[in-house]
């Protein structure tokens, strides 16, 4: 199972709005799709029409009790072939009741592989931080999409991802996780700043920018508050179009190799350079520990 994590600890940049229509666009394109709404604001599973207030169960039963597999709380959606594993606020207890524990970061990945049989990808919707629940994505994930709002704000919150996949990269196993893309979001072509800011992202980043962006628009706004995603409440509208476009550049692939040494160069020159040796011997427990103070502690 290919697993995709949607991720950027900047919020309001459109990570629940792309997990939840690039979800979609993959079921309509005949994979068999699960959500993981990882969010303990429960807006992906909100996106779906669920109320996440009345669940009895959620993933975070899932993460916290080692007796309830993740199957237990799927459901489904009103999306042919896409199954959700949905959230709500006790999600936000997660991090302090797995704090203690042994491989906390591999809680996530563990629970995914009782159910890789039954879906071709899985979508994590991930929160707006670096905190353990977004370890534990990134830890779980083969790819990580990063949504970009196009603005002078933006290039803030890819330095401290780019830190923190190169970190889990050296530090945590098994983790592989490479960076899919860099999706441009809230894009308004009118706006001569919003131009001159993807021209630069272009620049600086290349390759890593997906081909499609995708533009602020009324339907793509209105779908959460119908709990649908956009493909099925505006199946004609320009914001299903460009999600669709999105999945076809997944399904289709990216030039792995290219990518996988283009995106670990341009973190080390927006990082500032490679792990030292010392730290990449320091092992699995060391690496829970730099997690830690790296990421946990810089909310």
């Amino acid at each position: 199972m290919r697993t995709i994590a949607i991720a950027n600890q900047k919020g309001g940049c459109g990570k629940t709005t792309t997990a939840v229509n690039l979800a979609a666009a993959l079921a309509k394109k005949g994979l068999r799709v699960l959500i993981a709404d990882l969010d303990p604001q429960g807006h992906a599973t909100l996106g779906f029409g669920h109320n996440p207030e009345t669940l009895d169960k959620t993933i975070y039963h899932a993460l916290t009790n080692v007796q309830i597999s993740i199957s237990r709380i799927i459901t489904g959606t009103n999306v042919e072939g896409l199954k959700l594993a949905p959230s709500n606020v006790l999600l936000s207890g997660a991090e302090l009741e797995l704090s203690g524990v042994a491989g906390r970061h591999l809680v996530l990945g563990e629970q995914l592989r009782m159910v890789s049989s039954e879906y071709d990808v899985c979508v994590i919707d991930c929160p707006p931080s670096l905190g353990l629940l977004t370890l534990n994505a990134l830890v779980a994930s083969t790819d990580v999409i990063i949504p970009v709002q196009v603005n002078y704000y933006a290039m803030e919150g890819l330095k401290q991802l780019l830190e923190t996949a190169n970190i889990i990269r050296v530090h945590l196993h098994p983790c592989s996780v490479k960076i899919l893309g860099l999706l441009l979001t809230f894009v308004e072509n009118r706006i001569i700043f919003s131009r001159q800011i993807q021209q630069q992202m272009r620049e600086y980043f290349g390759d890593l920018v997906f081909d499609t962006v995708i533009h602020r628009t009324v339907r793509l706004a209105e779908a959460p508050s119908a709990g649908e995603s956009v493909l099925t409440y505006a199946p004609q509208s320009r914001g299903a179009a460009e999600y669709m476009a999105l999945a076809e550049e997944v399904i289709e692939g990216r030039p792995s190799e290219e990518r996988t040494s283009d995106d670990e160069t341009v973190a080390e020159e927006v990082v500032g350079g490679e792990p030292s040796a010392e730290e990449k011997s320091n092992g699995e427990d060391a690496a829970e520990e730099a997690a830690d103070s790296k990421l946990w502690m810089r909310r």
